[in-house]
């Protein structure tokens, strides 16, 4: 297995972080439709992005390090995750994706209240 993240365990308050929940229950993925959301894909590469809403996504296939600033620092800090992986990116978050094996996702964003 490999190192999930670098990041603390108790962010504080002004931390984003990307939280990974790792091989979610199939009564979990029902219950969130995942089979009904959106499917996006990427090669092998480096993608910026900067996330204008809180996204979920269920990695089908692919491997990703996805890099970011640690809460007012200039402390760099990255979360692993991949196939079989239910992940949250905070809204606000900008971070490089370093894909190493092509990802095949459904996600969903958040609309804001």
């Amino acid at each position: 297995m490999y190192n999930r993240s670098m990041a603390d365990q108790e962010p504080d308050n002004n931390d984003l972080r990307i939280v990974v929940e790792s091989k979610p229950s199939e009564a979990k993925l029902r219950e969130l439709n995942i089979s009904g959301w959106p499917k996006w894909g990427c090669s092998p590469g480096k993608y910026q992005l900067k996330f204008e809403a809180e996204e979920t996504c269920y990695l089908v296939k692919g491997k990703v390090k996805a890099y970011y600033q640690k809460g007012g620092s200039n402390c760099e800090q990255y979360t692993e995750f991949g196939a079989g992986d239910l992940v949250t990116i905070p809204k606000g978050l900008s971070c490089t994706w370093d894909v190493s094996v092509a990802v095949d996702k459904f996600y969903r964003f958040q609309s804001s209240s």
